[in-house]
């Protein structure tokens, strides 16, 4: 079974309800709690987890080699976030608006365009009691939740839906 906690005003108790059905649960079922409010998690303050492991989510951003681009502007054509342009012959990336899809890089006709790692948070994990604990935390100033949140689940031990 799984049990979501989400979508409410911030205040409105959803970490106190999601705690507290873990706690009451975790004598008699498996339990797990995703903190998934990556910007500001706070499930740990009340279950005190020991955490046995951290891992860094990256994304992968847009760099390139000058001396192989030609300027053609393929790349800024197929970006849909506005991360990339051609100004002249020189391509401009704004790393802070790249949603790390890669369209530059596999579109691009000269392979001028590679793609490095960017930190962007951390998901962090242990046991608090019998109860499993994930939590992700948003590095400070980048506004792509996705993807951290989406390491959380992917780390997560989920049932397959059927």
């Amino acid at each position: 079974m799984i049990i979501t906690v989400a979508s409410g005003k911030g205040g409105t108790g959803k970490t106190t309800v999601a705690v507290n059905l873990a706690l009451t649960l975790e004598n008699i079922l498996s339990v797990q709690i995703l903190d998934c409010d990556v910007e500001e998690p706070n499930a740990h303050l009340f279950l005190n987890p020991e955490f046995r492991y951290s891992d860094i989510v990256t994304l992968p951003v847009p760099a390139v080699d000058q001396g192989k681009c030609v300027g053609c502007g393929k790349c800024s054509e197929i970006c849909a976030f506005n991360a990339i342009i051609v100004l002249g012959n020189k391509v401009v990336i704004f790393s802070e608006l790249c949603h790390g899809c890669g369209g530059c890089s596999r579109f691009c006709p000269e392979e001028a365009i590679y793609e490095n790692p960017k930190e962007i948070g951390v998901i962090e994990g242990g046991l608090a009691g019998k109860i499993a604990f994930i939590q992700g935390r948003l590095k400070i100033g980048n506004p792509l939740a996705p993807p951290v949140i989406n390491a959380v689940k992917k780390r997560a031990k989920l049932p397959k839906l059927t």
